[in-house]
């Protein structure tokens, strides 16, 4: 099959109560280079215009953008589009036993191996718990595979748990959204995240879309900015998860950036002087674009 192609339209407004005279700010708008996934346009603007934009990759190799705007303003919009070609069909089963993925991390002397060990220990937001590790255990049984595993983790948390935009915000930890069972896409993959870290797996946060096409099952978070998780197999390879929906990430979804969590790839954050009080307007729009 060719190639699915679509057009994304991200726009973040913020308005402000009182001028802002200076801020600095740190994007993740602009997607990293991964497979399957084939950028064909792209284009980011700021208004008002940046004093200074930087274009770098951060720790984790995701594209990030610095901006340092220092024109007085009432308000900041940040308008990020995208066209992008998506060829990800379900890749095989990753062989071996979630143990023998988990020993890996450790084991292994590959320079892979050792960058992957970030993703196994605790992170502010995907820390390892007593509670995370309780709700984990019944997917894991001694010599099961990793990925029959973490697809029954992630079958049990869309099953258990309730889609709620109300329940939760960005402070709120995994203990807490397991105790709550609601929560938004974010809350689902940190949960499973810090699930799998709980048994010294390593997972990884992965941020992007979502796409909904016209007589196909609608999912949870499309046409919005979208979370989910990866898992690393002993082999080396991630298995993509999406816990919200129950399904293993293809062609639907859009690869903005890897993290450890939330907060390593947040859209957009900043630090601004002045401004009073602020209203935040995000608005996604995924159109598809023929294939």
């Amino acid at each position: 099959m060719a190639a699915a192609r679509y057009r994304v339209h991200h726009v973040t407004d913020y308005a402000y109560s009182e001028p802002v005279p200076t801020s600095h700010h740190e994007l993740h708008l602009l997607p990293r280079a991964v497979s399957g996934q084939t950028i064909r346009a792209e284009s980011l603007v700021v208004t008002p215009l940046p004093s200074v934009r930087r274009d770098r990759f951060d720790w984790f190799g995701n594209r990030a953008t610095h901006l340092a705007i220092h024109e007085r303003h009432s308000r900041l919009t940040v308008v990020s589009d995208l066209e992008i070609e998506v060829d990800r069909s379900p890749a095989p089963d990753p062989t071996g036993t979630w143990e023998e993925a988990r020993d890996a991390v450790v084991v292994q002397a590959d320079a892979t191996a050792r960058a992957a060990v970030e993703f196994a220990l605790p992170s502010p937001r995907a820390a390892p718990s007593a509670a995370a590790l309780a709700f984990a255990k019944p997917s894991f049984d001694p010599g099961r595979p990793l990925a029959e595993a973490a697809r029954d983790l992630m079958r049990r948390i869309h099953a258990e748990f309730t889609y709620d935009q109300t329940a939760t915000d960005v402070s709120t930890s995994v203990d807490e959204v397991l105790k709550k069972a609601r929560g938004v896409c974010q809350d689902f993959a940190h949960v499973q995240i810090a699930c799998l870290r709980a048994l010294g797996l390593a997972a990884r946060y992965v941020s992007g879309y979502l796409v909904t096409r016209p007589g196909r099952q609608e999912l949870v978070g499309a046409d919005a900015s979208h979370a989910w998780l990866a898992v690393r197999a002993a082999d080396g390879s991630w298995l993509d998860l999406d816990p919200t929906n129950d399904v293993v990430p293809t062609d639907r979804h859009i690869v903005v950036a890897h993290g450890r969590d939330f907060g390593d790839v947040t859209p957009m954050r900043g630090v601004i002087l002045g401004g009073g009080r602020h209203e935040l307007s995000v608005g996604v729009d995924v159109t598809s674009i023929g294939s």
